[in-house]
């Protein structure tokens, strides 16, 4: 049985009077389940695109994770299956070594898996500030949440159903990372995986965002070479 705030948040999700707002959606999601964060992510060929983040902090975590290649999203998505982590410090050791040192301010992390049976479509991810296991009912108040997500984006085929419109520029956040995984693979020889991953090692050791990088390689403000992890063309300039 899920909670009431949480009733609240899926009536305001299946409203016939007009497309609900994400933002509203999510917002109240996260404070139905007492975390402070949510961002639905969904499945794009082999990546994940971010399409709504309640607040920066899931944003970022969302690129940490896309960036570093691994943590509870990931892989979510590979098994189908919800993973929660009530305090990243306590990982053991070896299991997203990265993730855990990087993460701060996020010190727990619910996800929980967007499908149709057996085809895994996407995830839900809630993150907090503080370590803590969530209750039963929130966990089951999370998966009721991700169903219904997931039936709202797909539109169950129902005109009445239809999806929700997505932001464009978050829909263009990983179009860049595509162009730029091509352009590398071309550049150095690589294969399109060898080529995603030279550019989130180069993401990871700047301390920047793929995306970011990612932008500027398309751009040409940054070069990678077959030797290095990266450096501005000659012929850059500056403001």
């Amino acid at each position: 049985m899920i909670s009431d705030r949480m009733a609240e948040v899926l009536r305001g999700l299946d409203s016939r009077d007009g497309t609900p707002r994400v933002a509203d959606v999510t917002a109240a999601g996260a404070a139905a389940l007492g975390v402070d964060a949510l961002a639905v992510s969904l499945l794009t060929g082999d990546v994940t695109e971010p399409l709504w983040c309640s607040h920066e902090t899931s944003r970022r975590f969302e690129d940490l994770q896309f960036t570093l290649g691994e943590g509870p999203g990931p892989d979510t998505l590979r098994s189908g299956a919800m993973v929660l982590v009530p305090d990243l410090a306590q990982v053991r050791s070896g299991r997203w070594a990265a993730l855990a040192e990087e993460a701060a301010p996020v010190r727990a992390v619910f996800c929980f898996p967007m499908g149709i049976g057996a085809i895994n479509v996407g995830v839900l991810t809630a993150v907090r500030r503080t370590p803590g296991a969530l209750t039963a009912s929130q966990v089951g108040d999370a998966l009721v949440l991700a169903a219904a997500l997931t039936a709202r984006l797909l539109g169950n085929g129902e005109p009445q159903a239809a999806a929700v419109p997505l932001d464009p520029p978050h829909t263009l956040q990983r179009a860049v990372v595509h162009q730029a995984t091509g352009m590398l693979s071309v550049q150095l020889a690589l294969s399109l995986p060898q080529a995603l991953l030279r550019l989130r090692a180069h993401a990871y050791s700047s301390g920047r965002s793929i995306t970011d990088v990612c932008q500027d390689v398309v751009e040409r403000r940054l070069r990678l070479e077959p030797d290095d992890n990266g450096t501005s063309p000659p012929h850059a300039e500056k403001d």
